[in-house]
Formats: structure tokens, C-alpha cells, sequence
């Protein structure tokens, strides 16, 4: 097992929040080791993919599962890579490669509201956060501006500094629907990192309908960028290197990370502060993974609380023919949204939630579904026009409170590698069901005002996922409820920092994303003042426990 790699940052996971992390680490001068259990894929090669896919609705189709670093797949078939416990299935995607999930967002940079932070106490549901919008939003505005992040004023989060640049341009059917239903919605631009303009030597966005899975010139700021700017900054980027276990001393600090090559050979890796940086699956994972003699349950987890609190955002929708021509499908795939439900007093008895438009072409859609009912010829045709210019749809986005019930915890089956799987105990309470009622009346309105016909609801308890992967590390000020304190440090662990959505406690209404890399920027900014106090004259009789990085 060799061991001649060791740095005083060990980041695990190369996704957009593990690679901002390290990268601002790199920046006061520290060394960074990025282990990333998945390949190298550059932009052009998924590009290729993707048009080159039968199956060019499955986002999922350029970014295969790998024996040496699996992730769930469910087309063409599944691949059970996530074990479902139920009651409810969590149906997850992810990507393992360079850069991670990112590559195939939808870009939404939404921030939090500022009551979002403190349900608790306003509401009476859910947790409160350890920490304010206040201490968040220096750190909101600093990811924004590395990203690129476009949006309009009108987003109910207050700000100090405007963003880095104005909306794009707003496609034809959302200025429609804007329109007609301004006397009762306000429909604004979805606040997104992709560019209106040339931004940090990429181009504008040019329009092209694939933001997801791909966007094919980096207009969309994504994950393999980020990790090619903490490379550029002098990182030691690992691919294929799949971690399967930390290893720590009899302190609890934590030592070593050891992983598997693509061959299943072994690796160590030494560093003075470890960062464990994979999305909301499998960071718990790892933690469980690392269960020793005197941590029995796992690192981070004497109260049994990693992997606990699992959430995301559950829609369900609308499909209705629009009165006139939208023809959607020209710009980027979710351009609009009515931001009413956000916040208010209703939320002591139901969800809130946003309400999203997709832009997405129905061209592939309607013609899957026209052929599955054996309609072709002059009719096909007639039809196929008819959905490409008239189709049009609604979504919640729907908050789930944090249950510990819901949470991941490790199978009994394993992956290709050997490895016990993630296994997903999931399940929709009352609370979002309500909010999702709610969304009806307002499903119903749209339709009306945009002379709709032909109204098909999603299907009645059934909920799409939104892969907002968060809750499963929460952070908080009582060890007996979390994973890690405020600046992201697990508790019993002194020099380990979790670094990903699985830390935020709670899911509001807005994509993960954003919150994840704000607070990751924070726990990076705490580490590198602990950094500059350890090297002042003052602390040299300080023990070596206080002199640590972090």
C-alpha cells in the first residue's frame, strides 16, 4: 500500500463544492490533495455523448456508471447502485467523475429567503440553522461572482452588492407567460451561474436547449471548471482514486484516507486536515464506512445522527395545452418562475414551495408518446406540431422538513469494488403533501390564465425527484442533533470538515447547490483565519492540538 502522498489538505471529491473549497485553501498558500473516485471526461467528449444518445431525454445517458466508481442509473434499466428501503423510493442521480454532479445542473443559484434560516422558531417545523442570512451572505456573493451568476432583483433575498450580471435573455414563451399572467403571478428570471454576457473568459449563453445534461461551450459555469481552476492553482487532483475508508489516531484525529485505483489496488494518503466533500450520498457513506474499534458507528456519528435527516425537493405538475404558440425549446431549459410560496405564516401548516416552468423542447416527449399510442402519418404529424407549439408545464418545488427517519445508511449488499452500497430510507410526510395541494389551486390558475386545455396532472401521489441531495450531515450547535458545527468541523473530530449539501439543515425551496458552496466558502474562510492565528508569535506555546491547520 503505497503512501508517498500527503498534503495539509486532503479534499474528497472533486464536484463544484469540494473543488471551491480546495481552491480557496490554495489561494492562502496551503497544499491540497483532491481525491476523486471517478475519470477525467473533458466538455467535448460529453458533448459527444449526448448527441450521440438514442435516448436523448435521459440527462443520465453521458455519464455511465463505472465498475470502479459507481453511481445510480435508471435507464435504460436500473442499475440498483442506491438500495431502496422505502416506504417511498428516493430515486437519486448523481454523477462520480471529475467535477461531479454540476456538469448536468440546471445552474440555479437561488438563495435562501432570510426566515428560511429559522423555520423553528418562526414556524414551529423543522430545525433552525446555527448560523443567519447575515453570516451567509458575504459568502452567497462570493460564490456568485466566481460562478457567474445572473439574475433579476426580485428575488426576496436581501443584498448588499449587485449580481455579476443582468438576466439572460428571456426566451419568447416566458415573456408570454410573464404576460399573461402578470395581473395575478409575478413571474420573474430564474436567478442561474450561466452567462448573459462574457464572463471569466467564457462565452454567453447562445441558447442552445441541453442545459441539461450538457451545456456545450461553458456558457453554465459547472464543476469541471472548478476543479480546473483548483488544478490551476496548484492543487494534486487524483481521479479514479475511490475513498473507502479514513483512517485516524487514537485521539480521533483523523490521519489517512485510503483509497482504491480502477485495478482495486490501495492507496494511503496522509494530510494534516481532511475534508470530506461528496455530495449528500456519499459522504455519510464514507463516515459510516470508517467505523473502527473506538468509533464503532462511524466517524462523526457517536449519536447516531450521519446520514440522518435526508432531503431533497419532490415535485409534482402540470402539462396543459397553452392557447396560443409558445414553441418551447428555444433558450435555456428553466428560465422562469413565480416565487410567491416562498415564505409566509402558511408555512406552520404547509410546505412552501416555487413554482418552475420548464422551457424544455416537447419535440422528443411528444413523439415517444405519439408512438407508444400508434399514432403515425399526416395525423402524427398534425399532433407532433401541435404539442411542440401549444405543450407547456408547471412544477412545485416543494421543501421537506428534516425527519430523522429519512436518512441513508449502508447495505448489506455491495458494489463492483466490494463496498457496502448507500442505502436510502425515504419517505414524503403530510407537510409537503399538504404543500403540494396547495399547488394545485395555483396549477389550475396558470392554466385558466393561459386559456389551457387538455390539463394533465402528474399523477396523484407520485413525486418527481429533483436531485437536491441535502440534511444527511447537518450542522448545529448540539452534538446530540448534527454531524458538525457551524464552520462544517465534525464533532469528535478536530481536524475533519464535511464540505458538501449534506451539511444544510434544512432544504427551504431553492436548489442545494448554491447553499452548499456559500457554506463551504464560510468553513474555508474559518480554516484559513484558524491558519493565520496558528502562525502568530502569540500562539507558540500553544499545544499542537491548537496549532493544527484548522
Amino acid at each position: 500500500m503505497p503512501n508517498d502522498l500527503s498534503a495539509d489538505f486532503v479534499v474528497i471529491g472533486s464536484g463544484i463544492i469540494g473543488s471551491l473549497t480546495a481552491h480557496k485553501l490554495l489561494k492562502a498558500g496551503a497544499s491540497v490533495i483532491i481525491l476523486e473516485a471517478g475519470p477525467r471526461v473533458t466538455r467535448g467528449e460529453l458533448v459527444a455523448r449526448f448527441r450521440n444518445s438514442p435516448r436523448r431525454s435521459d440527462w443520465m445517458s453521458p455519464y455511465p456508471s463505472l465498475d470502479h466508481a459507481p453511481h445510480p442509473i435508471y435507464q435504460p434499466v436500473k442499475n440498483n447502485y442506491l438500495v431502496q428501503a422505502g416506504p417511498y423510493p428516493y430515486e437519486a442521480e448523481y454523477i462520480r467523475m471529475v467535477g461531479g454532479t454540476s456538469w448536468h445542473w440546471a445552474a440555479h443559484a437561488w438563495r435562501n429567503v432570510p426566515n428560511d434560516f429559522k423555520i423553528k422558531s418562526l414556524y414551529g417545523v423543522g430545525v433552525d440553522w446555527p448560523i443567519s442570512y447575515e453570516d451567509l451572505e458575504p459568502f452567497y456573493q462570493e460564490a456568485e461572482e466566481i460562478m457567474g451568476v445572473s439574475g433579476a432583483p426580485n428575488t426576496g433575498s436581501p443584498r448588499t452588492k449587485a449580481f455579476p450580471m443582468e438576466p439572460v435573455t428571456e426566451p419568447y414563451a416566458m415573456r408570454r407567460i410573464r404576460e399573461r399572467l402578470a395581473s395575478t403571478y409575478e413571474v420573474v428570471s430564474n436567478t442561474v451561474a450561466r452567462n448573459s454576457h462574457s464572463y471569466d473568459g467564457r462565452p454567453a449563453c447562445c441558447g442552445n436547449n441541453s442545459c441539461q445534461p450538457i451545456c456545450p461551450i461553458d456558457a453554465q459555469y459547472h464543476g469541471g471548471i472548478a476543479a480546473d481552476s483548483a488544478e490551476k492553482a496548484g492543487a494534486k487532483l487524483m481521479a479514479n482514486a475511490n475513498v473507502y475508508k479514513l483512517e485516524h489516531d487514537d485521539k480521533g484525529h483523523v490521519v489517512a484516507a485510503l483509497y482504491y485505483d480502477a485495478e482495486k489496488k490501495s492507496h494511503r494518503v496522509t494530510g494534516k486536515t481532511f475534508i470530506v466533500a461528496a455530495n449528500g450520498i456519499e459522504s455519510p457513506r464514507l463516515l459510516l464506512l470508517s467505523a473502527s474499534e473506538k468509533f464503532p458507528k462511524g466517524l462523526a456519528n457517536h449519536h447516531d445522527m450521519v446520514g440522518r435527516n435526508l432531503m431533497d425537493h419532490p415535485s409534482t405538475s402540470l402539462t396543459f395545452d397553452a392557447e396560443e404558440e409558445l414553441w418551447l425549446g428555444r433558450g435555456p431549459q428553466s428560465p422562469s418562475s413565480i416565487n410567491a410560496m416562498r415564505d409566509g405564516a402558511f408555512r406552520t401548516e404547509h410546505a412552501p414551495y416555487r413554482l418552475d416552468f420548464t422551457n424544455i423542447s416537447r419535440v422528443d416527449g411528444s413523439t415517444r408518446s405519439l408512438i407508444a399510442e400508434g399514432v403515425y402519418g399526416v395525423e402524427f404529424e398534425k399532433r407532433l406540431r401541435h404539442s411542440a407549439a401549444h405543450e407547456l408545464n408547471v412544477k412545485n418545488v416543494l421543501e421537506v422538513l428534516p425527519l430523522p427517519e429519512n436518512r441513508i445508511t449502508l447495505s448489506s449488499e455491495k458494489d463492483s469494488m466490494g463496498i457496502p452500497k448507500p442505502q436510502a430510507h425515504y419517505a414524503i410526510d403530510d407537510y409537503t403533501r399538504k404543500g403540494h395541494e396547495r399547488s394545485k389551486e395555483d396549477f389550475k390558475r396558470i392554466a385558466e390564465l393561459m386559456g389551457g386545455t387538455n390539463l394533465r396532472f402528474s399523477k396523484e401521489g407520485v413525486f418527481s425527484n429533483n436531485q437536491h441531495i441535502c440534511g444527511t450531515l447537518s450542522m448545529g450547535s448540539d452534538p446530540q442533533t448534527s454531524v458538525c458545527d457551524q464552520w462544517g468541523r465534525a464533532h469528535g473530530h478536530d481536524n475533519l470538515f464535511l464540505a458538501s449539501t449534506g451539511v444544510l439543515p434544512t432544504s427551504s425551496t431553492c436548489n442545494s447547490t448554491l447553499n452548499g458552496i456559500a457554506v463551504a466558502l464560510r468553513t474555508a474562510q474559518h480554516i484559513i483565519e484558524q491558519m493565520g492565528k496558528s502562525r502568530t508569535p502569540s500562539a507558540a506555546n500553544e499545544s499542537a492540538t491548537e496549532r493544527r491547520p484548522a
